[in-house]
């Protein structure tokens, strides 16, 4: 973010939030609030970015993963199988 153009903007956070937020600048993670929020921001932007790369990967692939195939995945990896995910997998696979 070193040498960028900035914009002022107002934004209201949940004062939980903020009080992280602020938590990180004490803890010296962050030089700022603003800083701070920018990197979550830049963080929310790359998801997005994977997000779709990822959907267009599945579309030339031959679409979404079943949830066999994200239950397998996870199982692979290791993690607790999350049934949101397989409804989040549903709503994609209606919207495509």
């Amino acid at each position: 973010m070193t040498g960028m153009t900035k914009a002022k903007i107002a934004v209201s956070l949940p004062p939980a939030l903020v009080s992280r937020a602020e938590a990180a600048v004490r803890a010296g993670r962050a030089s700022s609030v603003s800083a701070y929020v920018a990197a979550a921001l830049e963080e929310k932007a790359k998801l997005d970015e994977l997000e779709t790369m990822l959907e267009e990967m599945l579309a030339e692939s031959g679409g979404p993963l079943t949830d066999d195939e994200i239950a397998a995945a996870d199982a692979a990896l290791g993690v607790a199988p999350r049934q949101s995910r397989a409804k989040n997998s549903s709503k994609r696979r209606r919207r495509a």
